[in-house]
């Protein structure tokens, strides 16, 4: 058991200071909340602060399950240095995990292996184990949660609006959400069970022989509970044993969907107590004791979050592991006993302030298609233009290399397999041209590392780091890496955004949508050359993060409509579509990456868009290569 907790990953938790003293911001707080909740003794834990004993001062808030002990900024591993906390290292000290969802993630998944029993623990990740899954910088949701309620209350503890009575944003969102219906998997069925109770209450009620409460009953003011809350709780009941199958009456059957009751929100997510909970209890409930008596007229606008709060309470063992956190949970009665008042009115609600966001294109004409976007561009002197490539003919010395490098390794056919390895062929020969010894260079979006275990093999005199949000596709990644003894090389599994350390060379092989965009920021940022192959360019107009289009000369000839329909006809390049078609396709590739690079080279840089060699290696086949003037002639 001993050599087993030598074992065990390292879990490192920020602590902050208010007034001279430690405190733990929220996403320290929650990591805890969830450990306490898990009964996770898994990890070691780490308090980062630059003030001495800080584990000691904050003992009141640590779980009695954990291992805690303090460590100095400075002290830290290189690979945890370059992320934003949390972060966890594991055992090999070459693969972190870093951010809010990632972490608390891997927390359950540990808890799940060292005790597969633990059924309430697994349903924490939600239908098909997807809670909080997908990278806040593609999912509104995540970012809600994982970044934007966080951040929003931190900065109303730490400075509190002149105006209380105006919750932040965030907070008005989640409260927004919490009155929508709620949709979760089988809510046919759900809904059906609910119209067929609402009947048969309605039935006894008009019965004057069903022996209902009269008024002087005490409990008649103690409405039933619905549904959605007894489901959920029936649930999380350990105890809880199969649930028995009822079937509809036909006449319930034959009601259509559309006239079938919604069902309502008894937790975040739905109907299930998930991992969005535990992350956003720790948060409403420092914002909802944060607000003085005078400001408690507040909380007249916040309905559903309060009955959120209040239902939260009654998850088993969720009193427990808050208590051992130093989390006193109140009532919704003790918050709302205010000074007496009347409720606002609906249209003096702060969520009334919320309006849709503004279509930026309105009163602006505009005309589809791509063909009248491209000529306007062509008007204003703005054509799509390919560099040559460099080295049309480099090759890797693929049957020399070993066996785990090539993409052949899974189940990849022959034809993508020539394909893939011609992709690589072109980001690797450029990058070879860029690197230095002792340069660091990290493949963003690595996927089952392709690119950047070829490169730690052609550049053993450099640092190479893969970043990676799929924790599936990194494994395996790590398992080829450790199959060819590769000592040059780090596994990171966090959102691009969490990344936040030096390095020399960026590179990414088919960057979906906005992550060219955000690789190439953060590039930018460190400084960094960056050899990128874009891809999905209609996916876009999903980013939350960037305002398109980029540069400054395109913003002052398109509008946003038009460069998002470059991004739609990008898209268009499939070898079984026409040739004229997957002409424009190519050309809207090239007008969307020339208003990239234009945007990189007002931050300094000297960017080339060139194609890579053959071009039928993949229907998305342009490159961006990027390098700092400061770094012109150093080579």
């Amino acid at each position: 058991m001993k050599e087993v907790k030598q074992q065990r990953s390292s879990l490192f938790l920020e602590v902050c200071c208010q007034k001279e003293e430690p405190r733990l911001p929220l996403h320290s707080s929650i990591a805890f909340f969830l450990l306490s909740y898990c009964d996770c003794d898994y990890f070691k834990v780490h308090l980062v602060s630059n003030k001495p004993d800080s584990s000691e001062t904050l003992k009141s808030q640590l779980p009695e399950c954990v291992d805690v002990r303090d460590i100095r900024p400075e002290d830290l591993p290189q690979l945890v240095r370059g992320c934003r906390l949390p972060a966890v290292l594991d055992e090999t000290g070459r693969l972190c995990r870093a951010g809010l969802a990632v972490v608390l993630r891997h927390i359950i998944n540990k808890t799940i292996e060292a005790d597969p029993s633990r059924n309430d623990v697994l349903a924490l990740l939600g239908f098909k184990k997807t809670c909080l899954k997908a990278c806040a910088e593609v999912s509104k949701w995540t970012r809600l949660c994982e970044i934007g309620i966080p951040s929003a209350v931190e900065d109303h503890i730490r400075n509190p609006p002149i105006q209380l009575h105006t919750p932040p944003i965030s907070i008005l969102t989640l409260e927004q959400r919490l009155a929508e219906p709620v949709k979760v998997h089988n809510d046919d069925k759900i809904r059906r069970q609910k119209l067929q109770e609402q009947r048969r209450n309605t039935k006894n009620d008009d019965d004057p022989t069903n022996g209902k409460r009269t008024d002087s009953d005490p409990q008649s003011s103690t409405p039933p509970e619905g549904l959605e809350l007894r489901a959920a709780l029936a649930k999380l009941s350990v105890a809880a044993g199969p649930s028995v199958p009822t079937r509809e009456c036909s006449e319930i059957r034959k009601v259509k969907t559309n006239d079938l009751p919604e069902l309502e929100h008894v937790f975040a997510e739905g109907l299930y107590f998930t991992l969005t909970d535990v992350v956003l209890l720790p948060c409403i409930h420092q914002y909802l004791t944060s607000l003085p008596g005078s400001a408690s007229i507040t909380l007249h606008h916040l309905p559903h979050l309060l009955r959120w709060y209040s239902r939260v309470q009654e998850v088993p063992g969720l009193l427990r592991a808050a208590k051992a956190c130093g989390i006193t949970l109140v009532t919704t009665e003790a918050l709302l006993s205010c000074p007496a008042g009347s409720p606002p009115s609906v249209e003096g609600s702060p969520l009334s302030q919320l309006e849709p966001e503004e279509d930026t294109s309105t009163g602006i004409p505009f005309v589809g298609g791509p063909r009248p976007t491209m000529s306007k561009l062509k008007e204003s002197g703005i054509v799509a233009l390919f560099a040559p490539h460099p080295h049309p003919e480099w090759t890797l010395p693929w049957d020399s290399l070993p066996d785990a490098i090539s993409p052949t390794e899974g189940k990849m056919s022959n034809i993508r397999t020539i394909r893939k390895k011609q992709q690589l062929n072109n980001l690797v020969a450029m990058v070879t041209q860029l690197a230095k010894p002792g340069h660091t260079v990290v493949d963003f979006c690595s996927g089952t590392g392709h690119v950047g275990i070829v490169l730690a093999h052609a550049l053993p005199h450099c640092q190479v780091l893969l970043i990676e949000n799929k924790e599936e596709s990194l494994m395996r990644a790590q398992s080829r890496s450790t199959e060819l003894g590769l000592e040059n090389i780090g596994f990171i599994q966090a959102n691009l955004d969490y990344f936040t350390g030096p390095f020399h060379i960026g590179v990414a092989l088919h960057a979906c949508g906005v992550a060219t965009d955000m690789v190439m920021e953060h590039c930018i940022q460190a400084g960094a050359a960056f050899v990128i192959s874009p891809c999905c360019y209609g996916f876009i107009p999903n980013a939350t993060k960037f305002t398109f289009p980029r540069s400054k000369r395109f913003q002052e000839t398109l509008i946003y409509k038009e460069h998002m329909i470059l991004c739609r006809f990008a898209d268009q390049t499939a070898p079984q579509l026409p040739p004229e078609r997957r002409l424009i396709g190519k050309q809207c590739m090239g007008l969307v990456d020339l208003d990239r690079s234009w945007a990189a080279e007002s931050h300094g840089y000297r960017v080339q868009v060139m194609t890579m060699e053959p071009d039928t290696c993949s229907p998305k086949n342009n490159m961006l290569i990027g390098k700092p003037h400061a770094q012109d002639g150093a080579h």
